[in-house]
């Protein structure tokens, strides 16, 4: 390889697309970004989507991601992006959504005329049902309760699927789809993850699956590698020309996370210079492809803090629960990524924030100054003395499946929890501050422990996405979780499209190391050594808490137990 070849990671996210290329040093080049609601204000999304609150629905029009992607990459021109110099391109999207395409787009996406932009050439006849379904949907409790009623409950979905049934998941929606809008489902051709979606822009026809996103469907029998027949069905209903018919719109899966897809498409190359060599790989899901911007040893976690709160593991064990996700590793057999996801991350933060500075007004400078200073405020669980703990869903939650609320109760460590009223022992919205920052790291401690072989502590915590730069949330982050050698933040600023950089790089230039004697394929270097190879820690991240505090630790998961309880309750309201 050349020392100036270019390697490109993209960003399907749910308000932006983002994109970062980087060298075969790991080093970044140029990163840009599109964000839906300023740059494409036509479609009139808010935070990247629709909502039906009458309905849980909440949904995006894929042709607004087909405008945006030609905008990004316009804005990577007038950067001076050497497009030529590009050897390959993977990417993520975000996870769960579907996009329908249409009988016509097979031959829209083979012909497409490099003059013209993607929007007026795909917009009108390539799909046909214009919505992707958002991992923020929850309108899917009916095919939820079908599926996992099918195979014997949310255990054994979870063995099959590495998840109970979830509202998000794609199967579900499928199945809404299909009963919905009949006529959409049965003029659709083929049906796409948002991943292979992207994936299938860039190739100029219809990508397969990758191996990690298609877990987020509740369809992929992950142990056995293949479709579950009885799910199939069900999510096609009918008869058996049913079930065939769905597994012939679903496609295949793409084991190999490296593979070589093919060639980009000649509109690419034409329209924007990329060379007929440049290659595209499996595109992934948007966690899976978090995994991969570090070098991840036991007992690692990563927290993702971005729009969703995500706690992110990778591990060689298939231990399932109905409390988590597991997913097949995005590009190494053998391994699983162990996943929770909260709706509640960003969205729930910034609430309360927004309710302390109309108290207490911020500096010019940060918009947190006023929250931070709230969470200093007060000690480890708001009190030396009594435990005070809250929860804060203004969106319904996945992890606990729970409406939307808001619950403060206190634990005077005799009586057990009691619910609080306004100012009551609790200084609202002053006290929220510090209590939602543990409550969201309470409930991933609470469920971590299995993902962390049971020892519950883990070594390191990994913090990215928008709210790693905020100090008091990675310091709560440190207190509640405990790493024994610290929180470090990468300083990159989306690890997605970096890992996904990465998946590019190494998708080229990883090493042949043996062959297979059963089916003679060649055997290939591990992305995991030939990251770390190329790994420089000192320029990558900074430790941005010390992590563990003797007493403090303990002090936390002293209080699971009645957290657990408050759960319940909110659950149960």
């Amino acid at each position: 390889m050349a020392a100036d070849d270019l390697f490109l990671g993209f960003d399907l996210s749910t308000q932006q697309i983002k994109v970062i290329a980087i060298n075969s040093k790991l080093e970044p080049i140029i990163e840009a970004n599109v964000e839906f609601d300023v740059d494409t204000p036509e479609y009139g999304t808010k935070k990247g989507v629709f909502t039906n609150v009458d309905l849980n629905e909440v949904y995006a029009p894929v042709v607004m991601w087909i405008k945006a992607l030609d905008i990004l990459l316009g804005k990577l021109q007038k950067a001076g992006l050497p497009f030529d110099k590009v050897k390959s391109i993977s990417g993520a999207g975000q996870q769960h959504g579907s996009v329908y395409w249409s009988k016509e787009s097979p031959g829209l996406l083979e012909n497409l005329d490099p003059s013209q932009p993607l929007e007026s050439q795909l917009g009108a006849k390539a799909f046909s049902h214009e919505m992707s379904p958002n991992w923020q949907d929850h309108s899917t409790a009916e095919e939820c309760k079908l599926l996992e009623d099918e195979v014997g409950g949310p255990n054994k979905l979870a063995e099959i699927t590495g998840s109970k049934s979830h509202h998000r998941f794609t199967g579900p929606q499928i199945m809404r789809v299909r009963h919905r809008h009949p006529d959409e489902y049965e003029k659709t051709d083929r049906i796409s993850l948002v991943s292979s979606f992207l994936a299938s822009l860039f190739l100029g026809s219809i990508a397969p699956f990758d191996v990690s996103d298609v877990c987020g469907m509740n369809m992929w029998d992950i142990p056995n590698e293949k479709w579950n027949d009885s799910i199939i069905q069900v999510v096609a209903g009918g008869d058996e020309n049913d079930k065939k018919e769905l597994l012939r719109k679903l496609g295949e899966v793409e084991p190999d996370g490296g593979k070589n897809l093919g060639p980009i498409s000649n509109y690419f190359v034409s329209r924007y210079g990329f060379s007929k060599s440049c290659i595209i790989t499996p595109i992934t899901g948007d966690n899976p492809a978090t995994i991969l911007a570090l070098p991840l040893r036991p007992l690692d976690v990563i927290v993702s803090l971005g729009t969703s709160t995500t706690l992110l593991v990778s591990t060689p064990v298939y231990k399932t629960s109905p409390s988590y996700h597991m997913f097949s590793h995005p590009t190494s057999k053998g391994l699983y990524m162990g996943m929770l996801c909260y709706c509640n991350g960003a969205l729930a933060r910034e609430k309360i924030r927004d309710e302390i500075n109309k108290i207490n007004p911020p500096s010019a400078e940060d918009s947190w100054s006023s929250f931070n200073d709230a969470v200093e405020a007060y000690p480890p669980l708001g009190s030396d003395s009594d435990d005070k703990l809250g929860i804060y869903f203004p969106l319904p939650e996945i992890v606990p499946d729970c409406q939307a609320g808001t619950w403060r109760y206190v634990d005077d460590h005799r009586n057990g929890i009691s619910p609080v009223s306004d100012n009551e022992d609790w200084d609202i919205p002053i006290g929220d501050a510090r209590a939602i920052l543990e409550s969201q790291n309470l409930s991933m401690r609470l469920r971590a422990g299995p993902l962390l072989s049971d020892l519950g502590q883990p070594r390191r915590v990994y913090v990215v996405g928008g709210g790693s730069k905020n100090p008091a949330i990675c310091k709560v982050t440190g207190e509640v979780l405990g790493p024994s050698e610290g929180v470090f933040r990468l300083e990159l600023s989306n690890a997605c499209a970096l890992g996904s950089a990465y998946k590019a790089l190494w998708s080229v230039e990883r090493s042949v190391i043996g062959r297979d004697e059963d089916s003679g394929k060649d055997i290939y270097e591990s992305f995991e050594d030939f990251l770390g190879q190329r790994w420089d820690e000192s320029t990558m991240i900074n430790k941005v808490d010390v992590g563990y505090r003797k007493g403090v630790w303990e002090r936390y998961g002293a209080a699971l137990k009645s957290f657990e309880q408050l759960e319940d309750i909110a659950v149960n309201f």
